[in-house]
């Protein structure tokens, strides 16, 4: 990244002084010690407790444990991958339609979009699991998961899709209608791939909502981490060291979606708002 790119931090901070910097540093590692006081109090409850006993933690020696979280863990890709896809279809659509000229599709898809980002993913899980087989329609547990994290995820990612649009310069489209290029024509050759690639890092950034939302997947008994880790819970009593693990399973996979983000960023030129971006000069 240029020296001379100036990054949202510098637009909105200005660079802290030495007083500042000492206060930072001071109130940061009262925090760090704070939290690691915390870290040994919850440790020390659970070897009070018996967490840290070897039978709620031998089954993990077990080829059988991992093979069924590995199972689990294909099934929450699995779920992600698809909800993301529809979610960027369907994100592109709304997308097109709040921007369109004509008026009321453009409220209409307004509607849509505030609705898909306002309302809990969880509620449209027990709207599918719940109400639709009411009226005769028997969905696979995969899709009653799938479909309402896509729906949840295409509102945010439309309003994506439009920042992205909004950031081309005007003067492209302008000249590329002066030539003789239709609106659908001008969006679909000139201005939408250029949104694209300024989005694409957020777009893999909301991988991690999408992830974080399959967890719930354990509503319509999908078997996905979660669930599978739900299951090794009631045959092993071990709610303590199984959370611990799958939790340190869904932190890697955010994880590497992150750095993932960061890598097409710096691909994209996209400035990456960090601790070490260079202030202009």
């Amino acid at each position: 990244m240029s020296a001379h790119a100036t990054s949202m931090r510098d637009a909105l901070y200005e660079a802290p002084g030495p007083r500042t910097r000492r206060l930072t540093i001071i109130g940061t590692t009262i925090s760090m010690i704070l939290v690691a006081i915390g870290l040994a109090l919850v440790v020390r409850q659970f070897y009070v407790t018996g967490q840290l006993d070897a039978k709620y933690w031998s089954f993990f020696a077990e080829w059988s444990t991992w093979r069924y979280l590995l199972k689990g863990f294909v099934g929450t890709l699995e779920v992600a991958a698809m909800a993301a896809a529809i979610s960027l279809v369907l994100g592109i659509l709304l997308m097109l339609g709040r921007i369109s000229s004509n008026r009321l599709l453009a409220i209409v898809t307004r509607i849509i979009i505030d609705f898909f980002r306002g309302v809990p993913s969880l509620l449209l899980i027990y709207f599918f699991y719940l109400v639709i087989p009411q009226y005769g329609i028997r969905l696979p547990s995969f899709w009653m998961i799938t479909l309402p994290v896509a729906l949840a995820a295409s509102g945010v990612l439309a309003e994506v899709f439009r920042a992205g649009v909004n950031a081309v310069p005007k003067g492209q489209t302008e000249a590329a209608l002066s030539i003789g290029l239709t609106p659908g024509k001008t969006m679909r050759k000139i201005v939408l791939p250029q949104a694209l690639r300024i989005v694409v890092p957020s777009l893999i950034s909301q991988l991690v909502v999408v992830v974080k939302d399959t967890t719930v997947a354990y509503v319509v008994s999908y078997p996905d981490l979660m669930q599978n880790a739900r299951v090794l819970i009631s045959n092993h009593d071990s709610v303590v060291s199984m959370y611990l693990v799958a939790a340190v399973i869904y932190i890697l996979i955010n994880f590497a979606i992150n750095q993932l983000s960061i890598y097409m960023a710096r691909r994209s030129g996209t400035p990456i708002i960090s601790r070490t971006t260079e202030n202009p000069t």
